[in-house]
């Protein structure tokens, strides 16, 4: 990773962090939803993260999508929940962690196999016993022999390394995400779902270092490939991390466009003095038409409040937050099952 982009990384980050773009109403639940999203996409699924939305809310499956592919993307999102959890905590990892893990991301689409080998069973989490190669004509992974003892030292190296990353290194706590990520697949510990732990897995490094984690986006799944085949085939962490940090590049430089584009359009799309009064006039009568619909139901949602008012979802989120911040407005209980507060009863914003 060269200076340019460590530089041009900070700077970004930077910029996401003073929009305040991932504190905005259910960011961090529709981020998640995103990466299993793409992660899964990466495999095969084609469920969209609007699909996926209605899935893990409402448990609404879609009549276009496998039932397959929807387990998978349910999976995964256990899978998430249990390991973003544990990474919190700042658990060491172990074998038997990552296996436990991939039981929950394997769970409904997993297989149990007889080979010369012996037994073994994919929806339990349980550790290849066959030899494994990278699509037709690829080079082959690690005999499966060798994969228990690689795997416990994979474990006792990133928990070495997690010691020595300084929390006020960015870049070096993002690199060590990227190359754990590199070398878990290298591995290739089970006979199917590598890919989607591998990406777990750096998620959650990047979760516990208080990062945004990053996502591989479907779009660029062929560049993705590319950069593990010339990593494993040069044998150098280069050309892997060089692509992570674009992918986390990319992400950062649309969420920045988008997010400035959606407040222009939302409450400042004229830039006059004149115009600058009204737009200020028409955001508070936003606000207080907010405050009076959760005022008489507390249940509301953000897009019901965004199709009543006719603005953006992204614009409600922006009222709700400032409303927040105002003293105004309180969530009570989770965003599942929760409800919204007015705590003024004047409702002046």
């Amino acid at each position: 990773m060269s200076k340019m982009d460590c530089h041009n990384i900070l700077s970004l980050l930077a910029e996401f962090r003073q929009l305040g773009i991932a504190e905005q109403i259910d960011y961090k639940k529709f981020y998640l939803y995103s990466i299993i999203t793409h992660s899964t996409a990466i495999e095969g699924s084609t469920v969209t993260e609007i699909e996926n939305q209605l899935l893990f809310d409402e448990g609404i499956t879609s009549p276009n999508r496998t039932l397959q592919e929807q387990q998978m993307n349910l999976d995964l999102k256990a899978a998430y929940e249990k390991a973003f959890a544990m990474a919190m905590r700042h658990e060491n990892l172990s074998v038997k962690m990552l296996c436990d893990l991939s039981a929950i991301v394997m769970k409904n689409t997993g297989s149990s196999y007889n080979t010369i080998s012996g037994s073994f069973d994919a929806s339990k989490g349980e550790l290849r016993l066959v030899n494994v190669t990278a699509g037709f004509g690829g080079r082959s992974y690690m005999a499966w022999q060798k994969v228990p003892k690689a795997l416990e030292e994979f474990c006792i190296w990133l928990n070495e390394k997690r010691k020595t990353v300084n929390a006020d290194d960015i870049m070096a706590a993002y690199s060590l995400s990227f190359e754990a990520h590199l070398r878990l697949v290298s591995i290739h510990p089970w006979v199917d779902g590598n890919g989607r732990m591998s990406r777990l897995v750096m998620n959650c490094l990047q979760v516990e270092a208080g990062l945004i984690p990053t996502i591989v986006y479907k779009e660029h799944r062929e560049g993705y490939i590319r950069a593990l085949v010339d990593s494993r085939d040069n044998e150098s962490l280069e050309p892997f991390i060089d692509f992570m940090t674009g992918e986390l590049e990319y992400f950062l430089q649309q969420n920045i466009s988008n997010y400035k584009k959606s407040l222009q359009e939302d409450d400042f799309p004229e830039s006059s003095p004149e115009s600058s009064q009204k737009q200020l006039k028409s955001s508070q009568k936003s606000s207080q038409k907010i405050l009076r619909m959760l005022s008489e139901d507390g249940n509301i949602t953000t897009q019901q409040l965004a199709d009543r008012l006719g603005i953006s979802r992204r614009a409600v989120a922006n009222h709700i937050r400032k409303l927040q911040e105002q003293g105004l407005l309180r969530r009570v209980g989770a965003d599942r099952g929760g409800y919204w507060e007015v705590l003024s009863g004047d409702r002046k914003v």
